[in-house]
């Protein structure tokens, strides 16, 4: 039988109510060892054997497996008898992986038992796993479920500072004038932030929704834990929001600047036009070849020919001051 590690992709560990955990050479298809405590098995639904043993077990009704191993990731929380079905999302922290590219868990808790599917890895389940091997993981069905709440919250946090770095990165470039960096990176935010709020705000409707679900196996300890997640939850989605509204002042802010340099640089080339228009006449006038252009018998003819224009070309500069157009 292959050594059970924290690595592998179905797991079932025993905690012992002490806040201890102990990871059980089992594998989907095998008998369940019959042991004392809260038993929590943790799968991947992408594989065909823990699929057939979640669609086959006695652990389960029909309709909560195939909700376990529903492609449908939209946050939810089901009361079915005493136990609870809810359908979570994370920040997906795997290396190479996008932040928004979220992560989605589901689970079936009741007293004594908790069953968790999943596709991808999921950070804050990596860390309750940690706890239980140090002897500080949860103690109780609702415990873990307070503790899980909490880890993924928590990395949401991380990620949503990072964005609020970020977003006052690019706000310095665009005071600096620094533009076609300050552009790249801010369409950036702008698609991290829409696609976490995205899949955030059906979360904090679960989760408001679970502060309201009464189950005999979660204490007013765990209640309140809960109550406490969903108003940090509330606080990283209303910093999302600022964030999202900062950068669309950061975007405002940049057009304007934009249009502004455009506006005066077309300005000039205006100024330019009309002040080489009328002596691009003179030019053109003076320089046909037919007989009778003043000056043309004096050998100081084109002297004064360029001190006229160049007296008209300081007439429209200083008609362009006086109008304040310069």
């Amino acid at each position: 039988m292959t050594t059970p590690n924290s690595s592998t992709p179905n797991a079932y560990w025993i905690l012992d109510g002490q806040g201890h955990g102990a990871l059980q050479a089992w594998m989907p298809g095998q008998d369940v060892p019959q042991e004392n405590g809260l038993a929590w098995f943790h799968l991947n639904y992408a594989d065909a054997t823990a699929r057939d043993w979640l669609l086959r077990s006695e652990l389960l009704s029909i309709p909560v497996a195939e909700s376990l191993l529903d492609e449908e990731t939209r946050p939810r929380v089901l009361h079915h008898g005493e136990g609870l079905l809810l359908t979570l999302r994370g920040v997906n922290l795997n290396p190479g992986a996008e932040p928004e590219d979220m992560v989605s868990i589901r689970i079936w808790i009741e007293e004594g038992r908790i069953i968790s599917t999943r596709k991808r890895r999921l950070k804050s389940v990596k860390a309750v796993q940690t706890l239980l091997e140090a002897g500080q993981g949860p103690r109780s069905s609702g415990e873990f479920l307070a503790m899980l709440l909490r880890l993924m919250t928590d990395n949401i946090g991380e990620v949503i500072e990072a964005l609020e770095d970020k977003m006052a990165e690019v706000e310095e470039k665009i005071v600096e004038h620094r533009g076609a960096t300050a552009r790249e990176n801010l369409a950036d935010l702008r698609r991290q932030a829409i696609a976490l709020r995205r899949y955030l705000a059906p979360q904090r409707e679960a989760l408001s929704r679970l502060t309201t679900e009464q189950v005999p196996w979660m204490s007013p300890d765990d209640h309140f834990r809960i109550r406490e997640t969903t108003d940090e939850l509330i606080r990283h989605i209303e910093n999302l929001d600022a964030v999202r509204e900062r950068a669309a002042l950061a975007h405002e802010e940049f057009v304007n600047h934009a249009t502004e340099q455009l506006n005066r640089r077309m300005f000039m080339l205006s100024v330019v036009t009309v002040i080489f228009l009328p002596l691009g006449f003179l030019t053109g006038l003076f320089g046909i070849n037919v007989g009778g252009i003043p000056g043309a018998a004096s050998p100081w003819g084109f002297a004064a020919f360029c001190l006229g224009v160049a007296l008209a070309a300081a007439g429209i500069v200083l008609i362009f001051k006086r109008s304040r157009w310069l």
